[in-house]
């Protein structure tokens, strides 16, 4: 059987705060330049493809309770990327005067890809006043200190 030369293009799967979804398309784009396969999550995608990034139109559950089944389905489908990928990258930006934000569904992804055995990527510092920056540390992410090309 011959082998084809061709190589494989790693996936990269894009974790963040629905705040940074309209960053997340932005970097989306850069690393499909870079030449990766790029995963991002459902509701980025509808803000894409609706031209709408108002977390809040999204967010319906702080309103309708019975809606956080929506939010639980969108946390499973993008467990369910992670698991696929190849590698996790989470950006993170300034969010409630905090540089570097990560968030609680955030850190439960991160967890996720350690325990799957995925390559971490963080793209900028993490913050050392978050309560939980230990599990962030625990997750053995590398920091990329704004510089997408040093994903491997």
């Amino acid at each position: 059987m011959k082998r084809s030369n061709k190589k494989t293009k790693k996936e990269i799967v894009i974790c963040s705060s629905a705040a940074f979804y309209k960053q997340v398309i932005e970097v989306e784009e850069k690393l499909k330049k870079l030449g990766f396969k790029v995963t991002i999550p459902f509701v980025a995608n509808k803000m894409k493809e609706n031209r709408d990034f108002n977390v809040e139109h999204y967010k319906t559950w702080y309103k309708n309770s019975n809606d956080y089944k929506k939010k639980s389905l969108w946390m499973k489908q993008h467990y369910c990327e992670i698991v696929k990928g190849d590698i996790v990258l989470v950006l993170n930006y300034e969010k409630n005067g905090i540089a570097g934000y990560i968030g609680g569904a955030t850190l439960s992804e991160m967890t996720l890809a350690l325990h799957f055995g995925k390559k971490i990527y963080v793209l900028n510092p993490i913050p050392e006043l978050l309560s939980y920056k230990e599990e962030l540390y625990g997750t053995l992410p590398v920091i990329l200190n704004g510089d997408l090309s040093l994903i491997k």
